[in-house]
């Protein structure tokens, strides 16, 4: 089942949408075709701003460049792209004014028609596209309709409001989305973790984790929890659900009554059946997952709970993670050379990711920095530690890295490259070949973001794998 669009009560309304980008342009084009009077105002006037501008006033839809802060005359509505901050002066005019701010996932919400596909929605820290990926895979496994929608593959928007029929959708939401979408009501939902990122825009970690939370506001089969991290339980604790919504954690250790978790080698459920007291469902192996990494296995239980919610048969979630790929960048083998594995993780982009793929492996030469956006790495460089061969440091913040483990790691060999360039690549893969022995494993895990060197951490984790293939090749 999927949605129609539903276009009573737009024509005419006057909507303002708050940036161009992924989520402001195809929600312009969707209000207009509702019949809406819409103008999208761009804090930005570059060339490319302007090429988006042009597309869209051609369509009949006005532009207004360089005034991000001003609320247009007669606006009833905003709608704002997810990374628009709430101290923004725009959203203060509209308070003012009384007009209600809506994200793009708030709109895709209400424009969802009568036999509207449920939402499975995840969010958390990290993981959230591969579980959602996972997700999808396991729900067409079972035969189901679906498609990953959110920040990853199909808008949001379209699936509601395009043509294509969904039994339902896995839905990927960052904290900016949920900030911005007080009505919405998933079927059931996953927070994955929580670790302090984005604050600058929440403002404090405790709005950082209210927002994830809101994921949980009116579930109404399953609020699914890492009992890993009890920070998700409690957001299940303060979520107001409808009446029978189940509280589903997932372990890596063995599962207790209403759990997911893992036995001998086997993700097994003790949630979705007949006699959780006395009774498990045999899922998948671990060895089903790919990589096997124990972040990754978490992944792929939240992944199972939620599907399981949702009623589909253990054997799909079997055949949906031994048919799932991962994205790469995400611990992806790029190579062995001589005897030593190298992995790309470039989008370990914060601390909390890079300790999840650190405890992946052992021993380990680990390659970081970069943009550290505030973060402090004593906890990941104590927690890592015992597993480090050496580090080889790049990047703007990297000083960051280098003291912490002076003082957590200090008997642990460190190259501080020194560098800011794109070229520092090839150099810190050199470096790192030089530490590691036969049987070790060279983890880029930067634990920082790219954008001092790269354009982003695609670019990095291509890099990286670029010189690791050079490398192969001169010692072939």
């Amino acid at each position: 089942m999927g949605g129609r669009q539903v276009s009573a009560g737009w024509q005419g309304k006057r909507v303002t949408v708050a940036g161009l980008g992924v989520s402001g342009i195809p929600a312009a084009r969707v209000l207009h075709g509702l019949g809406a009077v819409v103008t999208v105002v761009n804090d930005g006037d570059d060339e490319r701003a302007r090429a988006q501008a042009a597309e869209l006033e051609a369509a009949g839809i006005t532009v207004r460049l360089g005034d991000g802060a001003t609320l247009p005359e007669g606006t009833e509505l905003v709608v704002t792209a997810p990374g628009w901050s709430p101290d923004k002066p725009l959203f203060a005019a509209a308070e003012r004014a009384g007009v209600p701010v809506w994200g793009d996932v708030e709109l895709a919400w209400r424009l969802r028609g009568p036999d509207a596909a449920p939402w499975l929605a995840v969010t958390g820290t990290n993981g959230k596209t591969t579980t959602v990926r996972m997700l999808a895979s396991i729900l067409e496994a079972a035969g189901l309709r679906t498609a990953a929608v959110g920040n990853i593959g199909v808008s949001l928007l379209d699936a509601v409001t395009g043509d294509e029929r969904y039994d339902v959708l896995a839905v990927e939401l960052s904290s900016y989305q949920l900030h911005w979408a007080p009505s919405l009501r998933a079927h059931s939902a996953a927070v994955l973790n929580l670790a302090p990122d984005h604050l600058d825009w929440h403002g404090s970690m405790a709005a950082y984790a209210a927002d994830k939370g809101r994921v949980y506001e009116g579930n109404t089969v399953a609020c699914v929890y890492n009992a890993a991290d009890p920070a998700t339980e409690d957001l299940v604790r303060a979520a107001d659900v409808e009446e029978g919504c189940r509280a589903i954690g997932f372990t890596l250790g063995t599962p207790g009554p209403s759990q997911l978790g893992v036995v001998e080698g086997i993700l097994v459920d003790r949630a979705f059946v007949p006699n959780r007291q006395q009774q498990a469902q045999e899922l998948a192996e671990v060895t089903d997952v790919d990589p096997p990494a124990p972040h990754n296995v978490a992944n792929a239980l939240a992944a199972a709970a939620l599907a399981r919610a949702f009623g589909v048969p253990a054997t799909a979630v079997r055949d949906g993670l031994r048919a799932f790929k991962p994205d790469a960048h995400r611990i992806e083998h790029v190579a062995d050379v001589a005897g030593v594995r190298y992995v790309d993780d470039s989008k370990a982009t914060n601390t909390h990711a890079a300790e999840a793929s650190l405890a992946a492996y052992d021993p380990i030469v680990w390659i970081a920095g970069g943009l550290a956006k505030g973060a402090t790495f004593d906890e990941l460089v104590t927690a890592s530690a015992p597993r480090l061969r050496g580090v080889v440091l790049m990047g703007a913040d990297r000083a960051l890295i280098r003291e912490a483990l002076a003082r957590h790691a200090p008997e642990v060999p460190v190259v501080d490259l020194d560098r800011t360039d794109t070229g520092a690549m090839p150099a810190a893969v050199q470096e790192a070949a030089r530490l590691a022995r036969p049987g070790d494993t060279v983890l880029l895990a930067p634990a920082c973001a790219s954008m001092d060197m790269f354009v982003n951490y695609n670019k990095r984790g291509e890099a990286f794998a670029e010189a690791v293939r050079a490398l192969a090749a001169e010692r072939a």
